[in-house]
């Protein structure tokens, strides 16, 4: 058995070089000795733990019961009590005096005040839960945790945007379309503001909102380690500001702080020589901050953004979020955001207007350095370039160490590929030439200078490095050191895949490698040419996503960006933010802009987040947006039918890759459309609608009634051309007509059989293939899908070695070749082959979380785990000879089922006891409270 696959004592799965056996690990002990059987772990205000800005009254407050003893089995809270106070005496008091909720039983790890808490902006809070086990002992308290809130309210600013340049005259905003020539960039500016501190300091919290991005500085040290803030959103519904306790930065004396602002989203320009996606502004960039200082007498001091600052231009001449970076190491001013800090040329800011949305605080992780790669080969070029190989296509940013006369320059140009002559290719970003990506510095010649982009990532694996001389003569610079860093949302990792299969583990490394490159403050499509949040990946790819990473903020937060970039009536685009609108030249919707598959994400991805984290906060703010959009279908459909969109897109058929060539488009977009009014019901019932229920329901079954008209072939047993997703998706979606379902799977494996097990099915298509398939205990198919090298696939695109999952299924190197849009098999390593399934939809308790492995083929081991808001979830099987072991673990909560999959049900043991259950097809099936269980069985 592979050695990766070895469990510890304490039941962790030992993925070599996941990071993840320190999942778990325990907090402080409680504040006074327990007697109940649980301890609560990870506390959580608002999905952060220790969260810096908070800017609602009602926080969301969560922890994960976790069983002290191990070996512990049917554990579960069931009471629990919040404190909340202003300060750790109160509260190691037992003092709320702040919120104090009684206490309240249930099992549920969460708790929200009933109504607004008096919170104050800009003060840090300190809290703890006491939770009660199923006999009723106390488990004592946890230990404290901290949240800082940000600005509560509108007014609470007190503070005006500056930027370097007047107001610009505002036009009609160009949604991306602006036509308008190419001009020189403009350079980026910088900001600094001094102030003394004296006094013993209690507490400094800063709040900004710098656009489009500000790299902020106390002192010359960085206020986080991420970058890009604040993340992506429609600025004029929609402005994210961070918060930022600054107290360890601040000393007796002169203090600065220091704003390096860049365009992102906000400013895209367009400039002779550079690629871009498109071109827009919403104005120039600028900030608006407040930095609110407390001492230890009481008194406190604010700072707010004004004309008390200072500004001028700074040393990045151009950047632009998809041509690259220009930076002159000439204009940089050492310790201008220093104290003391000597030069000239600064001037006092603008007042400007700001954009027109709404400030809200960040509740999604930053981006952040996750790993730094250096090249795995280094290659001369004979035109006296250099091209480095990182060995891995990721999002990333370059850094150079550079030596060498004022006046040279490097020249960087990315890539995910080479080109014949050895050098890197853009032919994948849609870029060439004559309209490049690239990275530019000029040295200052002071020693050894570093180079590292601020304001933009990119996905690439390849760097081409041009050195070039002063334009009057003399040494080109040398390079001393390159390295890149892979950057990425530090969304944490709570899940793992591992298997005696390596094919399979290289698949789930090609998937996640992929996921993790477009993870920024939107899901994207890809980490170069577009950098757009395509929305049919959000629902779609959710498995993917919900196994690997806690995105529980991040989909809040993508709900909000749907909402703002619905249309007034109802329509949903394609991507959000939507800062292009894909219009054809009559000014008319193309199907990029309009597609069912990817409006229905309205619906789709809050339903996701609901059945991963059990939160409805998610549905109650989305379901406005749900409703206007299934107006909006029904509204387009003729005879229950929406013909519309870009189907089942990049399906792999006789033509290149694009709109769909092997379904009917209105086939994929009215069973999106099903699937939508379907979860709709549900979602009205959750959320204490109940009438609304019937009503999503009868329009759910006339659409089904009229799809079945339309596309069901009776007599043969087939829907539409026969096609693989025409086949998967209503079997997946439940719309086969009752009694005919095992003859449409029979067509579907058929299908999938006359292409040598290959998939066909494209960015819509093979999710439901994956679902129709594992639904019907088909996995046997899957199995051969996966394992398929001699056709375009998985296998296919890691045999011509690829890092991350590419666009196309061909891995067409003129396509992106770091997409994660076809990803859909992570769902089945993780959900079926290795077993784990959560789902807070399910109708009974104990099957919100399931551990059910399928053991097919030739695999003999396989493990996932998966750290739930419940707690961690582990399933790990393996074939001993005849035997069937698995070693599931069930969190504290409400216990799960496990099916343990055996030809023999009667003979099944548990630590070598009988195990009573319901036999069902394949094997047993199990009711259990939660804890460790090592079940055996007959193969």
């Amino acid at each position: 058995m592979s050695e990766r696959l070895k469990v510890s004592r304490r039941g962790a799965l030992k993925a070599a070089g996941t990071g993840l056996t320190g999942i778990g690990a325990a907090l402080p002990a409680a504040a006074k000795e327990p007697a109940g059987a649980l301890r609560a772990d990870r506390l959580r205000v608002e999905w952060r733990e220790a969260p810096v800005g908070i800017d609602t009254l009602r926080p969301r407050f969560t922890w994960e019961p976790m069983a002290r003893d191990a070996d512990a089995r049917a554990l579960t809270q069931s009471a629990s009590r919040i404190l909340v106070a202003r300060s750790r005496a109160a509260l190691n008091a037992e003092r709320g005096n702040v919120w104090d909720s009684g206490r309240v039983a249930g099992s549920r790890p969460a708790a929200q005040p009933p109504t607004p808490l008096a919170l104050d902006p800009h003060r840090d809070y300190h809290w703890t839960v006491e939770t009660w086990d199923q006999a009723g002992k106390s488990c004592g308290r946890s230990a404290p945790a901290r949240f800082v809130t940000g600005l509560l309210a509108a007014d609470q600013w007190q503070a005006e945007w500056i930027a370097a340049t007047p107001d610009r005259p505002s036009g009609p905003h160009s949604r991306g379309n602006d036509r308008s020539p190419a001009k020189l960039p403009e350079p980026l500016p910088i900001f600094r503001r001094t102030f003394d501190l004296s006094g013993r300091l209690r507490r400094a919290i800063l709040s900004i909102a710098a656009l489009g991005h500000g790299d902020v500085t106390i002192n010359g040290a960085p206020v986080t380690r991420s970058m890009l803030n604040p993340g992506w959103t429609d600025y004029r519904r929609t402005i994210l500001y961070t918060s930022h306790d600054i107290t360890a930065l601040l000393v007796p004396g002169p203090n600065a702080i220091g704003v390096m602002l860049g365009n992102g989203m906000y400013n895209v320009e367009r400039v002779p020589g550079r690629y871009v996606k498109f071109v827009d502004s919403f104005g120039q960039p600028k900030l608006i901050a407040r930095l609110d200082i407390e001492l230890t007498d009481g008194s406190t001091r604010t700072i707010v953004s004004d004309r008390n600052w200072q500004t001028r231009e700074g040393p990045i001449r151009y950047s632009n979020v998809y041509g690259g970076e220009d930076v002159d190491g000439r204009l940089e001013v050492p310790g201008w955001d220093r104290p003391g800090a000597a030069g000239a040329d600064w001037r006092t800011p603008f007042r400007v207007e700001g954009p027109s949305g709404t400030l809200r605080a960040q509740g999604i992780p930053g981006i952040e350095v996750q790993r730094t790669i250096t090249p795995l080969r280094v290659t001369p070029l004979s035109n006296g370039r250099v091209v480095y190989d990182f060995g891995e296509n990721c999002s990333a940013r370059a850094r150079m160490v550079l030596r060498g006369p004022a006046g040279s320059r490097i020249c960087l140009r990315p890539g995910e590929a080479l080109g014949p002559d050895g050098g890197v290719s853009q032919r994948s970003f849609n870029a060439s030439p004559k309209n490049e990506t690239r990275f530019e510095y000029i040295l200052a010649g002071r020693g050894a200078e570093v180079f590292q982009p601020r304001f933009i990532h990119q996905g690439f694996r390849y760097l081409e490095a041009e050195l070039l001389p002063p334009e009057g003569g003399g040494e080109a610079p040398r390079i001393e050191k390159v390295e890149v860093d892979f950057v990425h949302a530090g969304l944490i990792q709570v899940g793992n895949f591992d298997s005696s299969e390596k094919l399979f583990v290289d698949t789930h490394r090609l998937i996640d490698q992929a996921l993790r490159s477009n993870m920024a403050s939107v899901l994207t499509d890809c980490p170069h040419r577009e950098k757009l949040g395509w929305l049919e990946q959000t629902h779609l790819n959710a498995p993917t996503i919900l196994y690997n990473r806690d995105a529980a903020a991040l989909y809040e937060k993508m709900a909000i960006d749907i909402a703002d970039a619905q249309q007034a009536d109802g329509m949903v685009p394609g991507i959000a933010p939507e800062y292009v609108a894909f219009l054809d030249k009559d000014g008319g919707d193309t199907i990029w802009r309009n597609s069912p598959e990817w409006g229905v994400a309205a619906v789709l991805s809050p339903w996701a987040a609901y059945r991963a984290y059990g939160d409805r906060t998610v549905l109650e703010m989305a379901y406005p947006s749900m409703g206007r959009y299934m107006a909006y279908l029904a509204g387009r459909a003729t005879d229950e039918i929406v013909d519309f969109g870009m189907g089942d897109w990049y399906d792999l058929g006789p033509r290149p890759p694009g709109e769909s060539q092997l379904t009917s488009r209105a086939l994929a977009g009215t069973a999106c459309r099903y699937q939508a009014l379907r979860a709709l019901a549900d979602i009205a019932g959750v959320i204490g609608r109940p009438a609304e229920t019937a009503r999503w329901t009868a329009q759910a079954g006339a659409v089904l009634d009229a799809f079945n008209r339309r596309f069901f072939h009776v007599d043969r047993a087939s829907y539409d051309t026969g096609s693989q997703c025409a086949l998967a998706m209503p079997l997946a979606l439940g719309m086969v007509p009752a009694g005919r379902e095992r003859a449409v799977l029979d067509n579907l494996v058929a299908a999938v059989r006359a292409n040598g097990n290959g998939v066909t099915a494209g960015d819509v298509g093979f999710r439901y293939v994956i679902d129709a398939l594992t639904a019907y205990r088909r996995d046997e198919v899957i199995d051969a899908m996966m394992r398929v090298t001699d056709r375009p696939g998985y296998g296919q695109q890691l045999q011509g070695g690829a890092t991350a999952l590419a666009e196309a299924w061909d891995a067409n190197p003129t396509k992106s070749l770091n997409h994660f849009m076809l990803g859909h098999g992570e769902g089945w390593l993780y959900g079926a082959l290795a077993g784990i399934r959560i789902d807070f939809a399910a109708a009974e308790p104990q099957r919100i979380v399931t551990i059910a492995p399928r053991p097919v083929g030739t695999t003999r081991a396989a493990a996932a785990r998966h750290r739930s808001v419940l707690g961690e979830i582990v399933s790990r099987w393996h074939k001993d000879g005849g035997r069937f072991v698995l070693e599931a673990t069930i969190p504290p909560g409400p216990g799960g089922t496990v099916m343990v999959p055996t030809s023999a049900p009667e003979r099944v043991t548990e630590s070598g006891k009988p195990v009573p259950g319901t036999p069902v097809p394949g094997g047993l099936e199990v009711l259990l409270g939660s804890g460790r269980y090592r079940f055996e069985a007959a193969v």
